[in-house]
């Protein structure tokens, strides 16, 4: 991409957490940025103005991911005149809980926030990015994909769809310089690690502590980066040495 063109990264889920932290790196980085959030206003205020200090624009996009309709009346008047060069697809949450317990609405609302989302922010996107032959889309997946955590048969099954749907849209996408990636976190200090048992996770991890937010967004700055320019439908575990 030409560094003297007007970046913008849309980031989704992103008004607190992993998300937040990897809309204020992309800003860091120049990005103008797009940020998706559902329901906190507050928050998303908070990282706008943040993203605003550094020197960036920030607009703020209020819309549930897993509803095609509200993101393509969201989105469609913005990509007659706009495409981001970078999507972060990162909307996503969890409900724990054993299978034999599990509500249907449980399973549901945990892979449709995540596949559903990807799908409905891509679909409405990736038009564009087409027409331009250039793009990067960043999905973010989680250790949960790759290894077995009781209680997540929902969320593993959501993340592992979005790292198979990754490496699918890759091989579709490649010979127009659209480059797709995931990045798959480990057990990162967010508020989505509440209600786990910290101290016998910490005792899983090679490295013998938690990660941080930026470690994941910094995985993410490098991929929508000129530096990637090479990479393409690979997912980069960000766990501390789990499975290694």
């Amino acid at each position: 991409m030409n560094e003297n063109q007007r970046k913008i990264a849309f980031v989704t889920g992103a008004s607190r957490g992993i998300g937040a932290i990897i809309a204020k790196i992309l800003a860091r980085d120049g990005f103008d940025i797009w940020l998706n959030y559902r329901s906190n206003n507050q928050e998303a205020q908070k990282v706008k103005t943040e993203i605003e200090k550094i020197g960036r624009q920030c607009l703020l996009l209020k819309f549930d991911v897993a509803d095609y309709k509200q993101t393509e009346e969201a989105l469609s008047t913005l990509l007659e005149t706009q495409t981001p060069y970078v999507v972060v697809n990162n909307a996503g949450f969890r409900r724990d809980t054993l299978l034999v317990w599990m509500k249907e609405s449980e399973w549901k609302d945990v892979i449709s926030v995540t596949l559903d989302g990807f799908f409905n922010i891509t679909k409405n996107v990736l038009p564009f990015m087409l027409k331009n032959r250039e793009g990067r889309i960043i999905n973010i997946t989680s250790a949960a994909a790759h290894f077995a955590i009781a209680g997540q048969s929902n969320y593993s099954a959501a993340k592992a769809g979005l790292v198979g749907a990754t490496k699918s849209l890759a091989a579709e996408v490649a010979k127009r310089n659209i480059l797709v990636n995931a990045v798959s976190p480990g057990f990162i200090e967010t508020e989505m690690l509440e209600g786990l048992p910290i101290n016998q996770i910490i005792k899983t991890i090679p490295l013998g502590k938690l990660g941080k937010s930026e470690d994941v967004a910094e995985i993410v700055s490098f991929l929508a980066s000129n530096k990637a320019e090479y990479i393409t439908g690979q997912v980069f575990h960000v766990n501390g040495g789990i499975g290694g």
